[in-house]
């Protein structure tokens, strides 16, 4: 993973099927990437979900929560209305896996991202970062420690 105090790569990728995001637009926030490795798996449908409702204690920090995963956009349309997610799912799809590299996040054997965290600053500077085992949900937890310590 790339280190604290580490300068996140920008990054430009599909937020819906005809709109993309850039990392540089969202300049002023902090940012929470959660990297997953697949839409429609248990424990990445647990884990978005469980970001979904936390939603309004990002937002007391300032924060907004992007998912990023190597599934196509229409893929992440179909598994964000049917969940009824109100934070946007990056697709990370072509080329494939291209972020999550950028990021260190990209395991090569599967083809999709690991479970990762990054908490960015508001001026896109890397202040803290989880990486998960595969199988676990890691929960909100430790994002929202390191929001509260941005915060002081």
């Amino acid at each position: 993973m790339l280190a604290t105090g580490t300068k996140a790569p920008e990054f430009e990728l599909y937020s819906s099927p005809y709109q993309k995001i850039k990392l540089s637009e969202l300049k002023g926030k902090k940012i929470i990437l959660a990297f997953y490795p697949a839409d429609w798996s248990p424990v990445c449908g647990d884990q978005m979900s469980l970001y979904n409702e936390m939603e309004k204690y990002f937002d007391r920090h300032n924060a907004r929560i992007v998912g990023i995963s190597v599934d196509s956009r229409w893929c992440h349309l179909a598994f964000s209305q049917h969940n009824n997610f109100h934070f946007p799912l990056l697709a990370d799809f072509e080329p494939k896996g291209e972020v999550a590299s950028l990021y260190k996040v990209y395991n090569n054997e599967t083809g999709e991202c690991q479970r990762a965290l990054y908490v960015l600053d508001e001026n896109g500077i890397i202040r803290w970062s989880y990486l998960s085992p595969v199988g676990i949900n890691p929960g909100a937890d430790g994002i929202l420690s390191a929001l509260e310590q941005l915060d002081n």
